[in-house]
């Protein structure tokens, strides 16, 4: 059973953790350089995110028994935090990046979890056979990015990434797959409770530290949960963002112009004039939107497979 304490511990974990975390980036140095781009001013924190992948395992470690595959989990996400943290301490190539991203995938097959089955609606299913290793990878590291991408204004990675815990938690609950599930409310907690330092103007940035190990447990959960194909709608925002890159890099090597003003797709809209606030607030809106279609979706085609 789910209960109030399993979503509410690593909340208030994450609301403790984050100022410390702020408080000792400041002293190490961790904090974001300003630039010509730069709207906030002053030592802001970039690996906020230690404090949402802290409130996440400890959750874990008490409510959780670890069974093979939610160990995968913990160790592909712990992997892609170190990645992650490293990566904005010192700053490493996006190369070693992808290939640490390649490697926690791999490390998610060994523990069970791969895309060996695609799922569409009408009950349509592709078996990926042999070279579900390749889908998983693809997955794993398309999911890590997209999150990484949309991760640019005051709040909106993590308040999407919580619209899209919690529909998760409600597929988890409507299947009866109780670690799934708890699992669910220890990442949507651990989010909600850094969102309260996170929101505008921002005390401090999740960084890579948290958008890559957010993004590696986001894919992971939506292959465990067996709802690939239903994660892309309610995660829309996270496609659209990382697709809006692709279109607009492919569009420009192309042709030299620019089909956005600028991408990932938020930065778009700030260039047209509308605030920070105003773009964040929209894209909850839009992504709570995509979260209950895709949930309703789930739910239509579970009351058929019943029928």
């Amino acid at each position: 059973m789910i209960d109030y304490k399993m979503i509410l511990l690593p909340f208030l974990i994450s609301v403790v953790l984050t100022p410390l975390v702020k408080q000792y980036s400041i002293y190490c140095g961790a904090y974001a350089k300003e630039n010509k781009r730069t709207v906030h001013h002053g030592k802001i924190s970039r690996i906020g995110g230690v404090a949402i992948y802290l409130a996440f395992i400890i959750t874990m470690a008490i409510f959780v028994k670890a069974d093979r595959q939610i160990k995968g989990l913990v160790i592909g996400s712990s992997i892609m935090f170190f990645t992650g943290l490293i990566d904005d301490l010192i700053d490493i190539k996006p190369l070693v990046k992808l290939t640490l991203e390649v490697i926690a995938a791999l490390v998610l097959i060994y523990f069970g979890i791969s895309v060996d089955i695609i799922r569409l609606p009408l009950g349509i299913q592709i078996d990926t056979g042999i070279i579900s290793f390749i889908f998983t990878i693809i997955w794993v590291a398309g999911i890590t990015n997209a999150v990484n991408l949309i991760d640019g204004l005051d709040g909106l990675a993590v308040g999407v990434s919580s619209i899209a815990a919690i529909t998760m938690l409600a597929v988890a609950l409507l299947t009866g797959n109780m670690p799934i599930a708890i699992t669910m409310a220890a990442l949507a907690g651990a989010c909600i409770g850094f969102l309260w330092f996170n929101s505008h103007p921002a005390d401090i940035f999740m960084g890579d530290t948290g958008s890559l190990a957010l993004g590696m447990a986001l894919g992971c959960l939506a292959v465990l949960t067996k709802t690939e194909f239903v994660s892309l709608i309610i995660g829309g925002l996270f496609v659209a963002e990382a697709l809006s890159v692709m279109i607009q890099v492919f569009y420009y090597k192309k042709t030299k112009k620019r089909i956005f003003l600028m991408a990932p797709l938020h930065h778009h809209f700030e260039k047209k004039g509308w605030s920070e606030t105003k773009v964040v607030v929209r894209f909850w809106i839009i992504s709570g939107v995509l979260a209950a279609t895709g949930f309703s979706l789930y739910f239509a085609e579970t009351l058929m497979a019943v029928a």
